[in-house]
């Protein structure tokens, strides 16, 4: 399955939807997207997961990462919606609590 990153930016505030799945072979796709946003310096980023049904751990490496630099800028960064199986992934490898997250 292929992976799609959409950003929808509104003042401070960006949205970033991904669709797909969320792997080893496209992880860097994810990062240069959650990158550029990041250095466009928002006050808030929230990445919308509904649509994304599988990630690996190279996946959440990559959204752990940009959580940190979030952090450390002074932004705050949610995941949104994630699907069960991504929710149960955040859950097992214990970063849910490097995230906000909001399940609806």
């Amino acid at each position: 399955m292929s992976l799609s990153i959409n950003t929808k930016a509104a003042d401070d505030h960006v949205d970033v939807i991904i669709e797909g799945e969320v792997d080893v072979s496209n992880a860097s796709q994810l990062t240069d997207t959650l990158e550029a946003v990041l250095d466009s310096a928002p006050t808030t980023i929230d990445v919308d997961m509904e649509a994304v049904p599988y990630i690996d751990s190279t996946g959440i490496g990559v959204l752990v990462a940009a959580a940190h630099r979030a952090a450390e800028g002074g932004c705050g960064l949610t995941i949104s919606r994630p699907q069960p199986n991504v929710l149960r992934v955040l859950t097992l490898l214990g970063v849910g609590s490097e995230f906000n997250v909001n399940e609806q």
